[in-house]
């Protein structure tokens, strides 16, 4: 817990001065780093990382895909860049297919093109939502690490019921609820929080939330952390894994703390395309 609580006091702070400075390009590099430590801690779970030169080209695509969303002449090309990353893939395959198998070819392809893009949905919202972009970020954020906070405590103090023991021994039901519970509950408070925030700064209301909505999708947002934390958990037994990694004490690696965002990202994005709950009053 100690260990846990002093990752959050130095990794909390470094967020809200990311999001603070409110620049496209450090957003962008921050999202592009995490992206390469996270796809880079799958190869050494599955121990695909002994190939070097999959690996380099791998994480070089990994880091460039969040830098191709905000750049428009090159946003425009990324179906060519992922077929020539995967042409490149196949190339090493057939120059070493003594050592590079298919299914490693395969596994890393997947990992190398969801990673970046699902990750990249936060560069998405910041520029396709521009006013609100940040509120929409800090809320994917909230909805999914919020969530899992919650089913923790609660499944700790009040967890009795197993939900799947063979994947994840310590969740229970009791904290999966916990957790949707939780995450519908600060998706109202955020949904006030802003709406606040803007008067005090203004002396005025600029915009509205529709807080039914910011609490039905924080339920969503919920289900989908719990489902995203599961994937992570079945590919960390496959490969006999604790943890990804040891870079966030108390959590493990990026991919440990990040899992859930992977999919509650691409949906709230892709939700936010069709319904924004921030609206302007005129």
């Amino acid at each position: 817990m100690a260990k846990r609580l002093i990752s959050a006091a130095i990794a909390i702070p470094l967020g809200i001065l990311v999001l603070y400075i409110d620049n496209v390009y450090v957003l962008t590099a921050l999202i592009s780093v995490l992206s390469a430590l996270a796809t880079y801690e799958i190869f050494v779970a599955t121990k695909y990382l002994k190939n070097i030169p999959v690996t380099i080209v791998s994480l070089a695509f990994v880091a460039f895909v969040p830098f191709a969303f905000v750049l428009q002449p090159v946003r425009e090309k990324i179906p060519y860049m992922c077929v020539g990353f995967l042409f490149t893939l196949f190339i090493i395959m057939i120059f070493m297919h003594e050592k590079v198998k298919f299914e490693q070819v395969a596994l890393v392809a997947f990992i190398s093109v969801c990673i970046p893009l699902a990750m990249g949905s936060l560069v998405f919202t910041r520029i396709t939502f521009y006013e609100h972009g940040i509120f929409y970020i800090v809320f994917i954020l909230v909805s999914a690490w919020i969530g899992d906070a919650g089913a923790y405590f609660i499944g700790t103090f009040f967890g009795k019921h197993k939900m799947a023991p063979t994947i994840s021994p310590k969740k229970s039901w009791e904290g999966f609820f916990g957790g949707i519970v939780t995450s519908g509950i600060f998706g109202i408070l955020m949904g006030f929080a802003y709406q606040w925030i803007d008067y005090l700064t203004t002396g005025t209301h600029h915009f509205a939330v529709n807080i039914w909505f910011m609490f039905v999708i924080s339920l969503i947002c919920s289900v989908l952390g719990v489902v995203g934390d599961f994937s992570a958990s079945i590919l960390k037994r496959q490969c006999m894994v604790k943890d990804f990694g040891h870079i966030l004490p108390g959590h493990g690696g990026v991919l440990d703390r990040f899992d859930s965002v992977l999919f509650v990202a691409p949906f709230v994005y892709l939700v936010l395309k069709i319904y924004q709950p921030v609206t302007a009053i005129i």
